[in-house]
């Protein structure tokens, strides 16, 4: 048993843990396990990897001669990587614009898609927000009337402090119902679209193309525009992956369009102006993930690990994580490929080759870790560039960067941590260095960025503030 001292500290941590910020409510175990649903805990793109079932059956992805090809069991695509099939495929192709019922710069009606998981809603006391919602809330977006949609929490009730009362706060999910909304914020599972594709077109085969759900959605009497927080649709060719501060220019109007990994958001939003001026020629990233990025449950098995520990002295035996989380770091988070990495530390390779629209020969690896904290990823990049760059100019550069904040005084003690980005839009950029490997042409540093905010829900937010503006 720990001594009494250990148990004090233990306790201290516990409740440092949580996380919460001035903008951010306290995290409740209770409260969390209790609306928590699988649906909702995959909306990082993550939730996959679910402990050690994350190995069974696993099917990984194959990237030959300039391609990568999504075996079976994933996403039905193929991303040309060459030039070609990369810079012009930014000009994101579609079946049809989405014509999203607007009016005077404003929609009738946006629904949210699955609000049970770490997206979906963030937990305080015995109250249950939605993120999107908040999201919504906090930057005034312009509709009448926004529905939730998650079967798990059906009936339930809220009262937003700009829509009024929403009743009922969660329905259960129709297509109908669905499509009688302008945009669709989607914060569900890829494998959601794949359940649902054969049941919504009267299939029985399960090998119908999950594409034609949301085409069914991304239609429907008001053209309904669907934005996918998923891993389904990122490296489809025809579908547009959007950081909008980013690559979202001409882009915001199309009928589906794909949020991108957290981890790659949080990293490009001070990635982007680097390579702008310098031009990136190599990436080595790597990653401090918090439990939050694997859901609601991943969470809940934290926060449960410690408030055991500190009881009785023991850690329980993991039953989300591969391993135990609590006083430990996990060099693994979804699936192995074959080439050795990760399926999340690939997506940070694919997802910046798209979004950037790279050439062949810069090449960005990452080592994705997660560690325990409740919430906001975070960091270390290292780079390379064609041109030289210097610490101070990076600085100077990312200071006027949209979505970034430059803290980095070492000497005063301050730089980028989890625990200040949490809760903020803004991602925290410091430890800014010359490289000593890369010399002249190499820059270190550090992020942290709320994942839950930059990497999911204000991401799409932000994505249908500007269709909305599109189209008005």
């Amino acid at each position: 048993m720990p001594s009494a001292s250990t148990m004090a500290v233990a306790s201290a941590s516990l409740a440092t843990l949580a996380f919460v910020s001035p903008t951010v409510a306290p995290h409740t175990t209770a409260a969390r396990s209790a609306s928590a649903s699988a649906v909702g805990a995959a909306s990082q793109g993550q939730s996959g990897y679910a402990g050690k079932a994350a190995m069974a059956g696993a099917k990984p992805y194959h990237i030959t001669r300039g391609e990568m090809l999504l075996a079976e069991g994933t996403p039905t695509a193929k991303f040309q990587l060459g030039e070609e099939g990369r810079r012009e495929k930014r000009k994101v192709k579609s079946t049809r614009a989405a014509r999203v019922a607007m009016n005077a710069a404003k929609v009738d009606s946006v629904c949210i898609l699955g609000c049970s998981g770490a997206v979906g809603q963030e937990i305080g006391g015995t109250t249950a927000t939605p993120e999107m919602l908040k999201c919504l809330e906090d930057r005034d977006f312009p509709t009448e009337k926004v529905r939730l949609f998650g079967n798990r929490s059906a009936g339930s009730t809220v009262s937003s402090k700009k829509f009024g009362d929403i009743a009922p706060w969660v329905e259960g999910f129709s297509l109908e119902a669905v499509q009688e909304c302008d945009i669709c914020l989607m914060a569900v599972s890829g494998d959601f679209s794949k359940e649902w594709a054969p049941k919504i077109l009267g299939c029985t085969s399960s090998g119908a193309k999950h594409d034609e759900h949301f085409e069914r959605i991304a239609g429907g009497p008001k053209n309904t525009q669907v934005i996918d927080n998923s891993s389904a649709w990122r490296y489809d060719e025809d579908k547009p992956l959007v950081i909008p501060e980013i690559n979202g220019e001409g882009r915001v109007g199309e009928p589906l369009i794909a949020n991108p990994n957290c981890t790659t958001a949080v990293g490009a939003m001070a990635l982007w102006p680097i390579h702008q001026k310098y031009k990136l020629k190599k990436v080595l990233m790597s990653t401090y993930q918090a439990a939050s990025g694997a859901g609601a449950e991943g969470m809940a098995e934290l926060e449960n690990g410690l408030a055991t520990w500190v009881k009785d002295g023991a850690v329980p035996k993991p039953e989300f994580f591969a391993h135990q989380l609590p006083f430990n770091v996990i060099p693994q988070i979804d699936k192995f490929q074959e080439n050795g990495y990760t399926k999340e530390e690939m997506k940070v390779t694919w997802e910046l080759q798209k979004i950037f629209g790279l050439d062949d020969d810069v090449k960005v690896a990452c080592t994705a870790v997660r560690v325990p904290t409740l919430r906001a990823h975070s960091e270390s990049i290292t780079v390379e560039t064609e041109e030289p760059i210097s610490p101070d100019d990076v600085r100077e550069l990312l200071k006027s960067a949209p979505g970034v904040k430059v803290v980095d005084e070492p000497g005063s003690l301050k730089y980028p941590m989890p625990l200040n980005a949490t809760g903020n839009y803004d991602v925290e950029v410091g430890r800014i260095r010359q490289s000593i490997v890369f010399g002249e042409k190499g820059i270190e540093f550090f992020v942290s960025g709320d994942q839950l905010l930059r990497g999911a829900a204000l991401n799409a937010v932000i994505i249908a503030e500007n269709a909305v503006k599109a189209h008005a």
